[in-house]
């Protein structure tokens, strides 16, 4: 092989690296915008989180708000409440899995474990049925303490209890509880 062969095998060699590199930025180029437009805009990513104030919610009321188009029940439990959840056992539950994605997976249904705050006072959960997406109804089904408490979806009978895990009926999960946390005293952060 001559000095002059030699040279032209490594100026292919350059030619055929340089249209690969050049083939794999263009395609990068036209692929990027592609990509791209999957991500969510800044109109959604905006709704993605709300701030909640809960200072007018009294003892014993709830309020719900909608978000990323569901309805969000924010109750503020009474005493009675409270020790009814506290007092269910286990054993009783339907479902046993708390259905928090503010606790590792798999913790069990415990009240404890379903509530936003140490007391117990705040719950926080999805308005929706787990059994066909239907929005239950507070203060009413079997479970309520004392005539709070407790929500029941009147379209397949489901009853929950004053901690929004089922007990009767159709459904076969808990209300699901979303990310949420005091970020002040009156202000709930869902999202």
């Amino acid at each position: 092989m001559t000095q002059a062969e030699d040279h032209e095998g490594t100026r292919r060699d350059f030619l055929y690296y340089a249209t690969a590199g050049a083939g794999v930025v263009a395609t990068g180029a036209a692929v990027w915008p592609l990509v791209n437009q999957m991500n969510p805009s800044a109109d959604v990513r905006a709704l993605s989180t709300i701030r909640v104030d809960v200072s007018g919610v009294e003892t014993g009321t709830q309020l719900t708000v909608k978000w990323l188009g569901k309805p969000v029940f924010i109750r503020r439990r009474s005493e009675v409440e409270i020790e009814a959840a506290q007092g269910v056992e286990m054993s009783a539950l339907v479902d046993a899995q708390a259905r928090n994605a503010n606790v590792p997976d798999g913790s069990d249904a415990t009240d404890a474990n379903r509530t936003l705050d140490e007391a117990g006072e705040w719950l926080v959960m999805m308005g929706v049925c787990t059994h066909l997406g239907c929005v239950p109804l507070g203060n009413a089904g079997d479970f309520t303490a004392g005539g709070t408490g407790g929500w029941f979806c009147p379209c397949h009978g489901s009853h929950y209890d004053t901690s929004g895990r089922i007990r009767k009926g159709p459904a076969p999960q808990n209300l699901p509880v979303p990310v949420a946390e005091f970020v002040e005293e009156t202000t709930i952060l869902l999202g």
